[in-house]
């Protein structure tokens, strides 16, 4: 996003919070945590900032959109009670069934017992969701009931996902095709973003643990405009009407995942934020200014709002470091991102990332890269980025070889 936005011709100065060595190349960094609510207001007022863009769900579900407003400052995103649509899986369920759309079947428990005795009744397939945010992490799509139960036993008596895990939604288990689509919303309206299709689990074949995305295609096959200005009709817009009605209105930036099953697209979740790693294979297909179009969606002037993409594809291929999505390896040196970036098409973005005490760049968290490409076809794309990767020396990073190999055979 701070790579897009520093495009713009209407940026006079960007600040980044907390930021890291990649974004430092693009604004000032700000030592404040992203979910440090007061603290982001103390430098928005600091800075004089004209408008605040949240990046990832924390803050949202923090409320600093409402303290933005407190404070007479433009917010392009949700209020604390409009964002418990990815704050509360229970909460979005209940959305969903009051405004009709097609989602899958659930549960919700608050105590491990009955949760238990749920799915050995109802055996597996089934998905166990952590009701409260989880970084990625709190989607179990379990394959058999032992897993289901391991997960269960994870979350609410283990408590190895704190709080959000202490309730569960469970919910059958829908078989398709994933995409994720994103919108501009406010109020009753939603303008069509565009489309990509993230790679969840964290082994080739989508096989082990679901993680917060290893990588990501866009545009997504078989899901073009016309289907996805269609889901917004089905799965968006009743929602937003939904909200209206509660006295929630929605404003920001929508992103649901949906699942193309043979009956249609069903609603797997509703992010409210650009989404990681599709953001950045959508960002890098953007010709027109994301700043403008966020500063009207602020205003709710999606009249104005104006997002435009090249008609290239594009992938994102997400470097970990080894022991995600459990205990990451962290400290490694990080080598060459410049040579992967001087290749054609290529662009780099960094997220767990920092200098250590030598100047070095080094890993400081789970995902750490994200090793993106454009091209005129899918697999253009694709060559160029697994290319990078291959060029940048970090030891302990893994990586998935098979993103966009799904929809190049969908294609072909």
């Amino acid at each position: 996003m701070a790579a897009a936005i520093a495009r713009s011709p209407l940026l006079d100065a960007l600040f980044i919070a907390p930021g890291n060595p990649g974004t430092a190349a693009l604004g000032t960094n700000c030592p404040v945590r992203a979910d440090d609510v007061p603290g982001l207001i103390a430098l928005a007022r600091r800075e004089g900032i004209d408008l605040v863009i949240p990046g990832p769900e924390a803050p949202l579900v923090a409320g600093i959109a409402d303290a933005c407003a407190k404070a007479g400052i433009a917010c392009a995103g949700p209020t604390q009670a409009a964002a418990a649509l990815e704050g509360s899986k229970t909460f979005t369920k209940e959305v969903c069934d009051a405004a009709g759309i097609p989602t899958a079947r659930w549960e919700r428990f608050d105590a491990a017992g009955p949760a238990l005795d749920h799915v050995r009744q109802h055996g597996a397939p089934v998905v166990v969701k952590a009701d409260g945010l989880a970084a990625g992490k709190g989607v179990v799509v379990a394959q058999t009931v032992a897993e289901a139960e391991q997960a269960i036993t994870d979350m609410m008596t283990d408590g190895t996902l704190g709080q959000a895990g202490h309730s569960v939604v469970i919910e059958d288990c829908l078989m398709g095709d994933e995409v994720s689509l994103f919108a501009f919303c406010a109020g009753e309206t939603a303008v069509l973003i565009g489309a990509a299709q993230d790679h969840k689990r964290i082994g080739d074949g989508d096989t082990g643990p679901n993680t917060g995305g290893m990588g990501a295609v866009s545009p997504p096959a078989g899901f073009d405009r016309e289907q996805q200005e269609a889901a917004l009709d089905q799965l968006v817009r009743p929602m937003l009407r939904e909200m209206v009605r509660r006295g929630t209105p929605f404003t920001g930036i929508i992103f649901a995942g949906l699942m193309l099953t043979a009956t249609g697209p069903q609603l797997i979740e509703y992010n409210v934020r650009l989404g990681d790693p599709e953001a950045q294979a959508l960002l890098i297909r953007l010709e027109s200014d994301l700043l403008a179009a966020l500063a009207a969606v602020a205003k709710g002037r999606l009249d104005q709002t104006d997002i435009r993409f090249s008609n290239q594809s594009s992938i994102s291929v997400v470097m970990a470091a080894r022991g995600y999505p459990g205990t990451p390896v962290t400290g490694g040196v990080i080598r060459d991102i410049a040579t992967a970036e001087a290749m054609p098409g290529v662009q780099v973005f960094q997220a767990g990332t920092k200098r250590d005490a030598a100047g070095e760049l080094v890993a400081a968290g789970g995902r750490v890269l994200a090793v993106c490409a454009t091209g005129d076809t899918l697999q253009q794309a694709r060559d160029r980025a697994y290319e990078a990767v291959r060029v940048i020396d970090w030891p302990d990073g893994i990586y998935r070889h098979d993103i966009g190999q799904r929809a190049l055979l969908a294609k072909g």
